[in-house]
Protein backbone atom coordinates (compact mmCIF):
# COMPACT_ATOMS: atom_id res chain seq x y z
CA UNK A 1 0.00 0.00 0.00
CA UNK A 2 2.81 2.31 0.92
CA UNK A 3 4.48 1.67 -2.33
CA UNK A 4 1.40 2.08 -4.36
CA UNK A 5 0.64 5.68 -2.71
CA UNK A 6 4.47 6.47 -3.32
CA UNK A 7 4.14 5.97 -6.77
CA UNK A 8 0.87 8.24 -7.38
CA UNK A 9 2.57 10.66 -5.48
CA UNK A 10 5.85 10.20 -7.71
CA UNK A 11 2.82 10.37 -10.86
CA UNK A 12 1.41 14.19 -8.97
CA UNK A 13 4.75 15.45 -8.66
CA UNK A 14 6.24 14.92 -13.06
CA UNK A 15 2.18 15.99 -13.61
CA UNK A 16 3.33 19.21 -11.38
CA UNK A 17 7.10 19.11 -12.90
CA UNK A 18 5.59 18.96 -16.36
CA UNK A 19 3.00 21.53 -16.27
CA UNK A 20 5.24 23.82 -15.20
CA UNK A 21 7.99 23.01 -17.89
CA UNK A 22 4.76 23.12 -20.29
CA UNK A 23 3.81 26.49 -18.78
CA UNK A 24 7.30 28.47 -19.44
CA UNK A 25 7.39 27.18 -23.11
CA UNK A 26 4.35 28.53 -23.28
CA UNK A 27 5.25 31.88 -22.53
CA UNK A 28 8.31 31.78 -24.28
CA UNK A 29 5.98 31.36 -27.32
CA UNK A 30 4.05 34.11 -26.32
CA UNK A 31 6.62 36.11 -26.01
CA UNK A 32 8.52 35.85 -29.74
CA UNK A 33 5.14 37.54 -31.53
CA UNK A 34 5.49 40.42 -28.79
CA UNK A 35 8.99 40.82 -29.35
CA UNK A 36 8.87 40.71 -32.96
CA UNK A 37 6.37 43.51 -33.04
CA UNK A 38 8.54 45.61 -30.60
CA UNK A 39 11.38 45.18 -32.97
CA UNK A 40 9.22 46.10 -35.77
CA UNK A 41 8.43 49.37 -34.31
CA UNK A 42 12.30 50.18 -33.51
CA UNK A 43 13.03 49.50 -36.86
CA UNK A 44 10.78 51.17 -38.83
CA UNK A 45 8.18 53.39 -37.13
CA UNK A 46 10.01 54.47 -34.44
CA UNK A 47 13.66 54.15 -34.69
CA UNK A 48 15.99 53.52 -31.79
CA UNK A 49 18.99 51.59 -32.24
CA UNK A 50 19.81 50.44 -28.80
CA UNK A 51 16.10 49.24 -27.65
CA UNK A 52 16.32 47.46 -31.25
CA UNK A 53 19.72 45.88 -30.44
CA UNK A 54 18.30 44.98 -26.62
CA UNK A 55 15.11 43.36 -27.87
CA UNK A 56 16.64 41.45 -30.53
CA UNK A 57 18.63 39.78 -27.89
CA UNK A 58 15.85 39.24 -25.79
CA UNK A 59 13.88 37.73 -28.35
CA UNK A 60 17.17 35.28 -28.72
CA UNK A 61 16.82 34.65 -25.17
CA UNK A 62 13.17 33.86 -24.90
CA UNK A 63 13.63 31.52 -28.22
CA UNK A 64 16.46 29.80 -26.48
CA UNK A 65 14.61 29.23 -23.34
CA UNK A 66 11.44 28.36 -25.23
CA UNK A 67 13.33 25.45 -27.00
CA UNK A 68 14.84 24.02 -23.69
CA UNK A 69 11.22 23.84 -21.74
CA UNK A 70 10.12 22.64 -24.87
CA UNK A 71 12.71 19.89 -24.93
CA UNK A 72 12.23 18.66 -21.19
CA UNK A 73 8.82 18.50 -21.44
CA UNK A 74 9.34 16.77 -24.52
CA UNK A 75 11.76 14.08 -22.46
CA UNK A 76 9.68 13.70 -19.37
CA UNK A 77 6.73 12.92 -21.08
CA UNK A 78 8.47 10.09 -23.40
CA UNK A 79 9.33 8.71 -19.80
CA UNK A 80 5.72 9.06 -18.56
CA UNK A 81 4.36 6.86 -22.08
CA UNK A 82 7.11 4.24 -21.04
CA UNK A 83 5.64 3.74 -17.76
CA UNK A 84 2.18 3.65 -18.62
CA UNK A 85 2.67 1.63 -21.72
CA UNK A 86 4.47 -0.91 -19.13
CA UNK A 87 1.50 -0.35 -16.22
CA UNK A 88 -1.09 -0.84 -18.37
CA UNK A 89 0.38 -3.86 -20.08
CA UNK A 90 1.34 -5.15 -17.08
CA UNK A 91 -2.56 -4.94 -15.89
CA UNK A 92 -4.01 -6.62 -18.96
CA UNK A 93 -1.86 -9.45 -18.50
CA UNK A 94 -2.76 -10.05 -15.19
CA UNK A 95 -6.31 -9.47 -15.40
CA UNK A 96 -5.66 -12.19 -18.24
CA UNK A 97 -3.70 -14.67 -16.25
CA UNK A 98 -6.71 -14.53 -13.38
CA UNK A 99 -9.45 -15.63 -16.02
CA UNK A 100 -11.27 -18.72 -15.87
CA UNK A 101 -10.34 -21.31 -18.57
CA UNK A 102 -13.70 -20.77 -20.54
CA UNK A 103 -12.52 -17.25 -21.44
CA UNK A 104 -9.55 -18.36 -23.76
CA UNK A 105 -12.07 -20.77 -24.91
CA UNK A 106 -14.50 -18.39 -25.87
CA UNK A 107 -11.78 -15.73 -27.13
CA UNK A 108 -9.82 -16.12 -29.81
CA UNK A 109 -5.82 -15.81 -29.09
CA UNK A 110 -5.41 -13.55 -32.00
CA UNK A 111 -7.71 -10.70 -30.41
CA UNK A 112 -5.90 -11.51 -26.88
CA UNK A 113 -2.78 -10.80 -28.11
CA UNK A 114 -3.88 -8.02 -30.03
CA UNK A 115 -5.24 -6.10 -27.48
CA UNK A 116 -2.16 -6.74 -25.43
CA UNK A 117 0.38 -5.40 -28.36
CA UNK A 118 -1.57 -2.96 -30.49
CA UNK A 119 -4.13 -1.81 -28.58
CA UNK A 120 -1.84 -1.00 -25.12
CA UNK A 121 0.53 0.53 -27.56
CA UNK A 122 -2.00 2.74 -29.20
CA UNK A 123 -3.34 3.90 -26.11
CA UNK A 124 0.03 4.21 -23.37
CA UNK A 125 1.35 6.05 -27.20
CA UNK A 126 -1.69 8.27 -27.69
CA UNK A 127 -2.74 9.06 -24.26
CA UNK A 128 1.01 10.45 -23.31
CA UNK A 129 2.19 12.00 -26.71
CA UNK A 130 -1.23 13.89 -27.02
CA UNK A 131 -1.11 14.94 -22.64
CA UNK A 132 1.57 16.57 -23.88
CA UNK A 133 0.71 18.51 -27.23
CA UNK A 134 -2.53 19.06 -25.93
CA UNK A 135 -1.16 20.76 -22.38
CA UNK A 136 1.08 22.53 -24.61
CA UNK A 137 -1.86 23.80 -26.66
CA UNK A 138 -4.04 24.50 -23.85
CA UNK A 139 -1.51 26.34 -21.85
CA UNK A 140 -0.30 28.21 -25.03
CA UNK A 141 -3.68 29.28 -26.25
CA UNK A 142 -3.78 30.61 -22.61
CA UNK A 143 -1.14 33.03 -22.66
CA UNK A 144 -1.69 33.84 -26.23
CA UNK A 145 -5.06 35.22 -25.49
CA UNK A 146 -3.90 37.45 -22.98
CA UNK A 147 -1.38 39.09 -24.81
CA UNK A 148 -4.08 39.82 -27.75
CA UNK A 149 -6.18 41.44 -25.25
CA UNK A 150 -3.43 43.60 -24.44
CA UNK A 151 -2.67 44.16 -27.78
CA UNK A 152 -5.98 45.23 -28.67
CA UNK A 153 -9.77 44.22 -26.91
CA UNK A 154 -11.39 44.91 -30.32
CA UNK A 155 -9.46 42.84 -32.47
CA UNK A 156 -9.51 40.00 -29.83
CA UNK A 157 -13.33 39.99 -29.68
CA UNK A 158 -13.93 39.41 -33.39
CA UNK A 159 -10.67 36.50 -33.16
CA UNK A 160 -13.10 34.59 -30.50
CA UNK A 161 -16.51 34.41 -33.15
CA UNK A 162 -14.26 31.31 -34.64
CA UNK A 163 -13.95 29.86 -30.97
CA UNK A 164 -17.68 28.41 -30.69
CA UNK A 165 -17.84 26.99 -34.00
CA UNK A 166 -14.81 24.91 -33.68
CA UNK A 167 -15.69 23.99 -30.30
CA UNK A 168 -18.87 22.64 -31.65
CA UNK A 169 -17.27 20.93 -35.13
CA UNK A 170 -14.85 19.20 -32.98
CA UNK A 171 -17.08 17.74 -30.71
CA UNK A 172 -19.65 16.37 -33.19
CA UNK A 173 -16.71 14.78 -34.79
CA UNK A 174 -14.60 13.22 -31.84
CA UNK A 175 -18.16 11.84 -30.88
CA UNK A 176 -18.03 10.27 -34.73
CA UNK A 177 -14.23 9.12 -34.70
CA UNK A 178 -14.68 7.57 -31.78
CA UNK A 179 -16.85 5.12 -32.89
CA UNK A 180 -15.34 4.59 -36.28
CA UNK A 181 -11.86 4.12 -34.02
CA UNK A 182 -13.31 0.95 -32.17
CA UNK A 183 -14.88 -0.78 -35.03
CA UNK A 184 -11.62 -0.44 -36.39
CA UNK A 185 -9.61 -1.74 -33.58
CA UNK A 186 -12.42 -4.94 -33.84
CA UNK A 187 -11.17 -5.52 -37.35
CA UNK A 188 -7.82 -5.29 -36.61
CA UNK A 189 -7.83 -7.52 -33.64
CA UNK A 190 -9.97 -10.59 -36.14
CA UNK A 191 -7.40 -10.11 -38.71
CA UNK A 192 -4.65 -10.59 -36.11
CA UNK A 193 -6.93 -13.64 -35.07
CA UNK A 194 -7.17 -15.28 -38.32
CA UNK A 195 -3.48 -14.72 -38.87
CA UNK A 196 -2.35 -15.85 -35.89
CA UNK A 197 -4.75 -18.85 -36.37
CA UNK A 198 -3.09 -19.85 -40.24
CA UNK A 199 0.53 -19.33 -38.94
CA UNK A 200 0.08 -21.08 -35.63
CA UNK A 201 -0.94 -24.26 -37.72
CA UNK A 202 0.84 -23.98 -40.68
CA UNK A 203 1.46 -27.84 -41.47
CA UNK A 204 -2.00 -28.03 -41.26
CA UNK A 205 -2.42 -25.56 -43.46
CA UNK A 206 0.15 -26.73 -45.91
CA UNK A 207 -0.92 -30.35 -45.70
CA UNK A 208 -4.26 -29.75 -47.12
CA UNK A 209 -3.61 -26.92 -49.62
CA UNK A 210 -5.46 -24.19 -47.82
CA UNK A 211 -3.53 -21.45 -48.34
CA UNK A 212 -5.38 -19.66 -50.75
CA UNK A 213 -8.75 -19.42 -48.54
CA UNK A 214 -6.46 -18.40 -45.24
CA UNK A 215 -5.65 -15.24 -47.21
CA UNK A 216 -8.63 -14.93 -48.40
CA UNK A 217 -10.13 -14.97 -44.61
CA UNK A 218 -7.36 -12.50 -44.18
CA UNK A 219 -8.34 -10.32 -47.15
CA UNK A 220 -11.83 -9.99 -46.24
CA UNK A 221 -10.77 -8.82 -42.50
CA UNK A 222 -8.34 -6.12 -44.24
CA UNK A 223 -11.35 -5.27 -46.66
CA UNK A 224 -13.59 -4.50 -43.74
CA UNK A 225 -11.01 -2.62 -42.07
CA UNK A 226 -10.23 -0.73 -45.22
CA UNK A 227 -13.48 0.81 -45.56
CA UNK A 228 -13.72 1.88 -42.27
CA UNK A 229 -10.35 3.78 -42.50
CA UNK A 230 -12.09 5.30 -45.64
CA UNK A 231 -15.05 6.86 -43.95
CA UNK A 232 -12.38 7.84 -41.16
CA UNK A 233 -10.48 9.51 -43.79
CA UNK A 234 -13.65 11.29 -45.01
CA UNK A 235 -14.61 12.41 -41.82
CA UNK A 236 -11.01 13.76 -41.20
CA UNK A 237 -11.14 15.34 -44.53
CA UNK A 238 -14.52 17.35 -43.60
CA UNK A 239 -13.07 18.32 -40.61
CA UNK A 240 -9.89 19.76 -41.78
CA UNK A 241 -11.28 21.27 -44.40
CA UNK A 242 -13.72 23.53 -41.77
CA UNK A 243 -11.00 24.00 -39.23
CA UNK A 244 -8.75 24.97 -41.65
CA UNK A 245 -11.48 27.63 -43.67
CA UNK A 246 -12.81 29.26 -40.43
CA UNK A 247 -9.65 30.57 -39.36
CA UNK A 248 -8.40 32.08 -41.73
CA UNK A 249 -11.73 33.33 -42.83
CA UNK A 250 -11.10 35.24 -39.70
CA UNK A 251 -7.52 36.63 -40.53
CA UNK A 252 -9.16 38.13 -43.31
CA UNK A 253 -11.44 40.03 -41.18
CA UNK A 254 -8.85 40.54 -38.63
CA UNK A 255 -6.40 42.28 -41.08
CA UNK A 256 -9.12 44.26 -42.63
CA UNK A 257 -10.32 45.65 -39.40
CA UNK A 258 -7.11 45.78 -37.67
CA UNK A 259 -5.51 47.82 -41.45
CA UNK A 260 -8.33 50.36 -40.17
CA UNK A 261 -7.10 50.86 -36.71
CA UNK A 262 -3.66 51.78 -38.04
CA UNK A 263 -4.70 53.56 -40.75
CA UNK A 264 -6.55 55.42 -37.82
CA UNK A 265 -3.69 56.01 -35.59
CA UNK A 266 -4.81 53.54 -33.06
CA UNK A 267 -2.39 50.89 -33.06
CA UNK A 268 0.83 50.49 -34.74
CA UNK A 269 1.92 48.87 -37.57
CA UNK A 270 4.09 46.40 -34.91
CA UNK A 271 0.95 45.56 -32.65
CA UNK A 272 -0.90 44.74 -35.65
CA UNK A 273 1.79 42.44 -36.63
CA UNK A 274 2.15 41.01 -33.02
CA UNK A 275 -1.60 40.21 -32.84
CA UNK A 276 -1.59 38.55 -36.47
CA UNK A 277 1.42 36.02 -35.21
CA UNK A 278 -0.61 35.51 -31.94
CA UNK A 279 -3.79 34.96 -34.46
CA UNK A 280 -1.68 32.33 -35.87
CA UNK A 281 -0.61 30.95 -32.45
CA UNK A 282 -3.78 30.66 -31.41
CA UNK A 283 -4.94 29.05 -34.80
CA UNK A 284 -2.14 26.37 -34.35
CA UNK A 285 -2.93 25.38 -31.15
CA UNK A 286 -6.83 24.93 -31.82
CA UNK A 287 -5.38 22.87 -34.82
CA UNK A 288 -3.21 20.69 -32.42
CA UNK A 289 -5.99 20.87 -30.06
CA UNK A 290 -8.66 19.31 -32.70
CA UNK A 291 -5.62 17.17 -33.54
CA UNK A 292 -5.22 15.80 -30.60
CA UNK A 293 -9.56 14.98 -29.90
CA UNK A 294 -9.32 13.00 -32.56
CA UNK A 295 -6.09 10.75 -31.42
CA UNK A 296 -7.72 10.65 -27.81
CA UNK A 297 -10.90 9.16 -29.94
CA UNK A 298 -9.07 6.53 -31.16
CA UNK A 299 -7.22 5.81 -28.06
CA UNK A 300 -10.16 5.71 -26.62
CA UNK A 301 -11.60 3.16 -29.33
CA UNK A 302 -8.71 0.81 -28.18
CA UNK A 303 -8.96 1.95 -24.44
CA UNK A 304 -12.51 0.87 -24.31
CA UNK A 305 -11.24 -2.82 -25.03
CA UNK A 306 -8.18 -2.91 -22.91
CA UNK A 307 -9.94 -1.30 -19.81
CA UNK A 308 -12.90 -3.62 -20.19
CA UNK A 309 -10.46 -7.00 -20.31
CA UNK A 310 -8.22 -4.89 -17.75
CA UNK A 311 -11.77 -4.98 -15.15
CA UNK A 312 -13.06 -8.11 -15.98
CA UNK A 313 -13.77 -10.56 -13.10
CA UNK A 314 -13.36 -14.37 -13.88
CA UNK A 315 -16.78 -15.97 -13.69
CA UNK A 316 -15.07 -18.85 -11.89
CA UNK A 317 -14.84 -18.08 -7.95
CA UNK A 318 -11.87 -17.66 -6.05
CA UNK A 319 -10.34 -20.92 -4.53
CA UNK A 320 -9.50 -21.50 -1.19
CA UNK A 321 -6.95 -21.06 0.90
CA UNK A 322 -6.84 -24.93 2.89
CA UNK A 323 -3.44 -26.49 2.87
CA UNK A 324 -3.95 -30.04 5.56
CA UNK A 325 -0.92 -31.34 7.11
CA UNK A 326 -1.79 -34.67 5.28
CA UNK A 327 -3.32 -35.72 1.74
CA UNK A 328 -4.29 -39.04 1.24
CA UNK A 329 -5.29 -37.85 -2.41
CA UNK A 330 -9.05 -39.47 -2.63
CA UNK A 331 -10.20 -38.30 -5.61
CA UNK A 332 -14.38 -38.64 -5.56
CA UNK A 333 -17.08 -37.14 -7.98
CA UNK A 334 -20.46 -36.96 -6.85
CA UNK A 335 -23.18 -36.74 -8.85
CA UNK A 336 -22.01 -34.49 -10.64
CA UNK A 337 -23.64 -33.05 -14.02
CA UNK A 338 -21.81 -30.84 -16.17
CA UNK A 339 -22.41 -28.68 -19.32
CA UNK A 340 -19.48 -26.28 -21.32
CA UNK A 341 -20.70 -22.86 -20.89
CA UNK A 342 -20.07 -22.38 -24.61
CA UNK A 343 -22.80 -25.27 -25.51
CA UNK A 344 -24.89 -25.17 -21.72
CA UNK A 345 -27.78 -27.14 -23.92
CA UNK A 346 -25.02 -30.04 -24.31
CA UNK A 347 -24.97 -31.96 -21.18
CA UNK A 348 -21.45 -34.07 -21.01
CA UNK A 349 -21.54 -35.60 -18.18
CA UNK A 350 -24.97 -36.56 -16.40
CA UNK A 351 -25.24 -37.33 -12.71
CA UNK A 352 -21.48 -39.35 -12.61
CA UNK A 353 -20.42 -40.97 -9.20
CA UNK A 354 -17.16 -42.56 -9.29
CA UNK A 355 -14.28 -42.83 -6.76
CA UNK A 356 -10.55 -43.48 -6.92
CA UNK A 357 -8.93 -44.72 -3.89
CA UNK A 358 -5.38 -43.48 -2.36
CA UNK A 359 -2.81 -45.66 -3.82
CA UNK A 360 -5.56 -46.76 -7.09
CA UNK A 361 -4.65 -46.72 -10.15
CA UNK A 362 -8.62 -46.37 -12.10
CA UNK A 363 -9.21 -46.17 -16.23
CA UNK A 364 -11.56 -44.59 -17.93
CA UNK A 365 -12.67 -45.80 -21.56
CA UNK A 366 -15.15 -45.51 -23.61
CA UNK A 367 -16.19 -43.73 -27.15
CA UNK A 368 -15.25 -40.09 -27.97
CA UNK A 369 -16.99 -37.04 -26.95
CA UNK A 370 -18.78 -39.60 -24.08
CA UNK A 371 -17.41 -37.06 -20.74
CA UNK A 372 -13.48 -38.81 -20.17
CA UNK A 373 -11.43 -35.59 -20.67
CA UNK A 374 -14.49 -32.94 -19.17
CA UNK A 375 -13.64 -35.08 -15.49
CA UNK A 376 -9.93 -34.42 -15.50
CA UNK A 377 -10.76 -31.01 -16.45
CA UNK A 378 -13.21 -30.72 -13.57
CA UNK A 379 -10.93 -32.60 -11.15
CA UNK A 380 -8.29 -29.66 -12.01
CA UNK A 381 -11.21 -27.46 -11.57
CA UNK A 382 -10.96 -25.36 -14.96
CA UNK A 383 -14.57 -25.84 -14.69
CA UNK A 384 -17.16 -25.83 -11.98
CA UNK A 385 -19.97 -28.61 -12.06
CA UNK A 386 -23.01 -27.57 -12.78
CA UNK A 387 -24.55 -29.79 -10.20
CA UNK A 388 -22.97 -32.32 -7.80
CA UNK A 389 -19.40 -32.07 -6.20
CA UNK A 390 -15.92 -32.93 -6.85
CA UNK A 391 -14.32 -33.76 -3.67
CA UNK A 392 -10.49 -34.30 -2.87
CA UNK A 393 -9.92 -36.42 0.65
CA UNK A 394 -13.87 -35.34 1.40
CA UNK A 395 -12.91 -31.74 0.34
CA UNK A 396 -14.72 -29.83 -2.55
CA UNK A 397 -11.31 -29.03 -4.79
CA UNK A 398 -12.41 -25.21 -4.34
CA UNK A 399 -11.37 -25.86 -0.84
CA UNK A 400 -7.70 -26.00 -1.09
CA UNK A 401 -4.92 -23.13 -1.90
CA UNK A 402 -4.30 -23.98 -5.60
CA UNK A 403 -0.52 -23.80 -5.54
CA UNK A 404 -0.83 -26.36 -2.46
CA UNK A 405 -3.08 -28.46 -4.43
CA UNK A 406 -1.01 -28.49 -8.02
CA UNK A 407 2.15 -29.85 -6.24
CA UNK A 408 -0.34 -32.66 -5.26
CA UNK A 409 -2.48 -33.06 -8.12
CA UNK A 410 -0.21 -33.15 -11.58
CA UNK A 411 -1.61 -33.73 -15.20
CA UNK A 412 -0.08 -35.60 -17.88
CA UNK A 413 -2.18 -34.23 -20.66
CA UNK A 414 -2.34 -35.64 -24.70
CA UNK A 415 -0.59 -33.19 -26.33
CA UNK A 416 2.46 -31.78 -23.77
CA UNK A 417 2.84 -27.80 -23.95
CA UNK A 418 6.59 -26.93 -23.32
CA UNK A 419 7.95 -23.52 -23.38
CA UNK A 420 10.77 -21.26 -25.40
CA UNK A 421 13.02 -21.85 -22.57
CA UNK A 422 15.58 -24.77 -21.36
CA UNK A 423 15.26 -28.36 -20.57
CA UNK A 424 15.94 -28.09 -16.92
CA UNK A 425 13.19 -24.86 -16.34
CA UNK A 426 10.61 -26.75 -18.23
CA UNK A 427 10.43 -29.92 -16.40
CA UNK A 428 10.54 -27.22 -12.82
CA UNK A 429 7.65 -25.26 -15.08
CA UNK A 430 5.58 -23.79 -11.71
CA UNK A 431 7.57 -24.39 -9.10
CA UNK A 432 10.50 -21.36 -9.26
CA UNK A 433 10.91 -18.50 -7.04
CA UNK A 434 8.92 -16.00 -9.56
CA UNK A 435 6.09 -18.31 -9.24
CA UNK A 436 6.06 -17.47 -5.48
CA UNK A 437 7.30 -21.28 -4.18
CA UNK A 438 9.37 -21.14 -0.92
CA UNK A 439 13.40 -21.61 -1.68
CA UNK A 440 13.05 -25.22 0.02
CA UNK A 441 10.40 -26.25 -1.61
CA UNK A 442 12.27 -25.29 -5.11
CA UNK A 443 13.35 -28.56 -7.25
CA UNK A 444 17.25 -28.73 -7.51
CA UNK A 445 19.20 -30.22 -9.97
CA UNK A 446 19.36 -33.77 -8.65
CA UNK A 447 15.30 -33.53 -7.86
CA UNK A 448 15.26 -32.54 -11.89
CA UNK A 449 17.67 -35.40 -13.32
CA UNK A 450 15.62 -37.71 -10.94
CA UNK A 451 12.38 -37.21 -12.41
CA UNK A 452 13.88 -37.36 -15.51
CA UNK A 453 15.33 -40.62 -14.78
CA UNK A 454 11.66 -41.83 -13.99
CA UNK A 455 10.47 -40.50 -16.80
CA UNK A 456 13.23 -42.42 -19.40
CA UNK A 457 14.06 -38.60 -20.24
CA UNK A 458 17.46 -38.31 -18.99
CA UNK A 459 19.13 -40.21 -21.63
CA UNK A 460 18.23 -37.82 -24.75
CA UNK A 461 18.73 -35.47 -22.39
CA UNK A 462 22.19 -35.53 -21.62
CA UNK A 463 22.96 -36.32 -25.35
CA UNK A 464 21.72 -32.76 -25.86
CA UNK A 465 24.18 -29.97 -27.21
CA UNK A 466 23.91 -28.13 -23.31
CA UNK A 467 22.01 -30.88 -21.73
CA UNK A 468 19.53 -29.75 -19.39
CA UNK A 469 20.29 -25.95 -20.87
CA UNK A 470 19.09 -26.92 -23.67
CA UNK A 471 16.47 -24.57 -25.29
CA UNK A 472 13.10 -26.45 -26.32
CA UNK A 473 12.25 -23.83 -28.43
CA UNK A 474 8.76 -22.29 -28.93
CA UNK A 475 6.18 -25.03 -28.05
CA UNK A 476 9.27 -27.37 -27.60
CA UNK A 477 9.98 -27.40 -31.72
CA UNK A 478 13.29 -28.89 -31.27
CA UNK A 479 11.66 -31.86 -29.54
CA UNK A 480 9.83 -35.46 -31.23
CA UNK A 481 6.48 -36.19 -29.94
CA UNK A 482 7.91 -38.57 -27.57
CA UNK A 483 10.57 -36.27 -25.93
CA UNK A 484 8.03 -33.85 -25.33
CA UNK A 485 5.84 -36.49 -23.73
CA UNK A 486 8.54 -37.41 -21.46
CA UNK A 487 9.50 -33.69 -20.55
CA UNK A 488 6.02 -33.19 -19.12
CA UNK A 489 5.67 -36.92 -17.50
CA UNK A 490 8.81 -35.45 -15.63
CA UNK A 491 7.33 -32.23 -14.78
CA UNK A 492 5.02 -33.94 -13.13
CA UNK A 493 7.52 -36.43 -11.08
CA UNK A 494 9.17 -33.75 -10.22
CA UNK A 495 5.87 -32.33 -8.17
CA UNK A 496 6.33 -35.66 -6.47
CA UNK A 497 2.15 -35.53 -6.28
CA UNK A 498 -0.07 -37.84 -4.61
CA UNK A 499 -2.77 -37.71 -7.25
CA UNK A 500 -1.68 -38.24 -11.10
CA UNK A 501 -4.13 -37.40 -13.69
CA UNK A 502 -3.06 -38.92 -17.29
CA UNK A 503 -5.15 -38.04 -19.90
CA UNK A 504 -4.33 -40.42 -23.28
CA UNK A 505 -0.51 -39.64 -22.74
CA UNK A 506 0.59 -41.57 -25.44
CA UNK A 507 -2.34 -41.80 -27.98
CA UNK A 508 -0.39 -39.09 -30.21
CA UNK A 509 2.52 -41.42 -30.13
CA UNK A 510 4.44 -43.82 -32.34
CA UNK A 511 4.65 -47.46 -31.38
CA UNK A 512 8.37 -47.27 -30.68
CA UNK A 513 7.93 -43.57 -28.35
CA UNK A 514 4.60 -45.56 -27.35
CA UNK A 515 6.71 -48.37 -25.41
CA UNK A 516 9.10 -46.05 -24.12
CA UNK A 517 6.69 -43.10 -22.68
CA UNK A 518 4.31 -46.23 -21.35
CA UNK A 519 7.54 -47.60 -19.37
CA UNK A 520 8.04 -44.08 -17.87
CA UNK A 521 3.83 -43.85 -17.25
CA UNK A 522 3.57 -47.55 -15.65
CA UNK A 523 6.87 -45.97 -12.82
CA UNK A 524 4.50 -43.02 -12.24
CA UNK A 525 1.58 -45.09 -11.62
CA UNK A 526 3.23 -46.97 -8.61
CA UNK A 527 2.35 -46.11 -5.31
CA UNK A 528 -0.03 -42.64 -6.86
CA UNK A 529 -3.45 -42.08 -6.85
CA UNK A 530 -4.29 -42.60 -10.20
CA UNK A 531 -6.87 -41.82 -13.03
CA UNK A 532 -5.97 -42.82 -16.45
CA UNK A 533 -7.79 -42.08 -19.53
CA UNK A 534 -6.71 -44.35 -22.32
CA UNK A 535 -7.54 -46.43 -25.43
CA UNK A 536 -4.82 -48.61 -25.36
CA UNK A 537 -4.81 -52.23 -23.92
CA UNK A 538 -0.84 -51.48 -22.62
CA UNK A 539 -1.95 -49.02 -20.66
CA UNK A 540 -5.23 -50.21 -18.90
CA UNK A 541 -4.98 -53.79 -18.54
CA UNK A 542 -3.36 -53.48 -15.04
CA UNK A 543 -5.69 -50.92 -13.74
CA UNK A 544 -7.07 -52.00 -10.42
CA UNK A 545 -10.94 -50.81 -12.61
CA UNK A 546 -11.91 -49.94 -15.59
CA UNK A 547 -14.56 -47.53 -16.24
CA UNK A 548 -16.27 -47.46 -19.41
CA UNK A 549 -17.34 -44.11 -19.86
CA UNK A 550 -20.58 -43.25 -22.27
CA UNK A 551 -22.80 -40.41 -22.62
CA UNK A 552 -21.36 -38.97 -19.25
CA UNK A 553 -22.59 -41.55 -16.85
CA UNK A 554 -20.85 -45.25 -16.03
CA UNK A 555 -21.58 -47.54 -18.01
CA UNK A 556 -19.59 -50.81 -17.44
CA UNK A 557 -16.97 -50.87 -14.73
CA UNK A 558 -14.87 -53.74 -13.78
CA UNK A 559 -11.41 -55.06 -13.91
CA UNK A 560 -10.22 -55.55 -17.66
CA UNK A 561 -10.39 -59.53 -17.59
CA UNK A 562 -14.37 -59.05 -15.79
CA UNK A 563 -15.24 -57.03 -18.45
CA UNK A 564 -13.69 -58.91 -21.38
CA UNK A 565 -15.53 -61.83 -20.07
CA UNK A 566 -18.81 -59.74 -20.09
CA UNK A 567 -18.72 -59.04 -23.51
CA UNK A 568 -20.37 -55.61 -23.24
CA UNK A 569 -19.26 -51.69 -24.68
CA UNK A 570 -15.89 -52.86 -23.68
CA UNK A 571 -15.36 -55.40 -25.77
CA UNK A 572 -16.94 -53.57 -28.74
CA UNK A 573 -14.40 -50.95 -28.15
CA UNK A 574 -11.52 -52.92 -29.28
CA UNK A 575 -9.92 -53.17 -25.68
CA UNK A 576 -8.95 -57.01 -26.16
CA UNK A 577 -6.05 -57.62 -28.09
CA UNK A 578 -2.78 -55.05 -28.02
CA UNK A 579 -2.47 -55.48 -31.78
CA UNK A 580 -6.51 -54.28 -32.53
CA UNK A 581 -7.06 -50.60 -32.79
CA UNK A 582 -9.84 -49.12 -30.73
CA UNK A 583 -12.89 -48.55 -33.05
CA UNK A 584 -13.74 -44.76 -31.17
CA UNK A 585 -12.06 -43.82 -28.14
Amino acid sequence: MASYTLQIVLHLLLLVHLFLRGAAAALGQALIPYYTGVIIDCASIDPDFKEFQWTCLKLVIVSLGCAVFTGIRGGLFTIGMTRLNVRIRTSLFDSLMRQEISFFSSTRTGEITSRLSADTTTVSDQICLNMNVGLRSLTQAAMVLVFMFRASWRLSVITFIIIPAIILITKVYGAYYRELAKAVQKELADANSVAEEALSSMTTVRAHAAENSAKAAYQECLRKFYTLQLKEALAYGTYMICTTFLPNAVNVVTLYYGGNLVLDGMMSAGALVSFMLYVASLNGAFQALGDVFSAFAAALGAADKVIELIQREPQLPDAGSLQPPSFSGRLELQDVSFSYPSRPDSRVLDSISLRVNPGEVVALVGPSGGGKTSIVKLVERFYLPDAGAVLLDGLEVGAYDPRWLKRRVALVAQEPVLFARSVRRNICYGLEAEDGVHPRDIPSAADVERAARLANAHDFISAMPQGYDTDCGEKGVSLSGGQKQRIAIARALVRNPTVLLLDEATSALDSDSEAVVQEALDRMMRNHTVLVIAHRLSTVAGADRILVIQGGSVAEEGTHESLAEAGGLYSALGMLHPTKPPKSI
